[in-house]
């Protein structure tokens, strides 16, 4: 039976971080081992672009209308649209379901990608993958909560996904033995993040706070609380890219989020002809 993601659980130190997680990394290292080595050309071009990122104005996130990257219900007539009432599939709960489907969907499109790893100077590898899937999945399951039972009901459909779909990552990253203990730890890291995340953007959290939470979350393997001098830029650039996404996902419908048409802002580094042309 699968815990509730809505259980608020006391937060502990070492699953508000993930740096003991390295079942899959092998050997420890620092960000600055893993992070890739520019030249230095192309080290400032990236320290500029990182430093400009996620300063835009919040927006809604929904996708318009006329857009053909929206997920439609199917509407199906006549004698197979009565068969499939029957059959429950127009239930308020299959509905949810496809609709969580779609959100999960768009989540796993944002952090399965190469750019959000480009941008952010991270290395493709398990543990950042999740890491970021957890993220993506806090940003959700918090404008979710703004709607009250009926968000909490459809978070709930979209953990249940999430949670098959880490299953299946952990069987394919080769943890074939005790995957019952490695899910639970995971579960762990998940909800003691999901708090770390919460706490960091209280009124009375600090300045700072936030981006150290980041930090410890997906960058550090070394447990250090705050980032170190190679990844300053990078940690800071994802903290207003997820602080822009809280307010963004705000701005977004019910409509649009029950359905799941909506995208993540773009992740990607500016090209020098776009910047030329600035």
């Amino acid at each position: 039976m699968l815990r509730r993601w809505t259980k608020v659980l006391t937060p502990i130190s070492r699953f508000g971080s993930q740096s003991h997680f390295n079942f899959v990394n092998g050997t420890r290292q620092s960000y600055a081992t893993v992070a890739p080595s520019p030249t230095v050309e192309d080290k400032a071009e990236s320290l500029v672009n990182l430093d400009k990122m996620f300063w835009s104005k919040p927006c809604s996130l929904a996708l318009p209308r006329d857009s053909p990257l929206r997920v439609e219900e199917p509407d199906y007539q006549g004698i197979k649209r009565f068969v499939l009432k029957l059959m429950l599939f127009y239930s308020k709960q299959s509905t949810s379901i496809r609709g969580a489907n779609v959100v999960y969907r768009r989540i796993v499109s944002q952090i399965d990608k190469p750019p959000i790893y480009e941008v952010f100077n991270l290395e493709k590898t398990f543990k950042t993958t999740f890491s970021l899937l957890v993220l993506h999945m806090w940003l959700c399951l918090r404008r979710l909560k703004q709607e009250g039972k009926e968000g909490v009901e459809f978070g709930q459909y979209l953990y249940e996904i999430y949670n098959h779909d880490v299953e299946l990552r952990v069987s394919k990253a080769g943890v074939n033995l005790l995957l019952s203990k490695w899910m639970k730890e995971l579960e762990k890291i998940f909800y003691g993040n999901i708090v770390a995340y919460d706490t960091a953007l209280l009124p009375e959290a600090k300045p700072g706070d936030f981006p150290n939470v980041i930090w410890r979350n997906i960058f550090s393997e070394d447990g250090s609380s705050t980032p170190d001098n190679a990844a300053f830029q990078s940690v800071q650039a994802m903290a207003r890219y997820a602080r822009r996404e809280v307010s963004c996902m705000t701005l977004t419908d019910k409509e649009a989020l029950f359905s799941g048409n909506f995208m993540f802002t773009s992740v990607k580094r500016e090209s020098r002809s776009e910047k030329g042309s600035q």
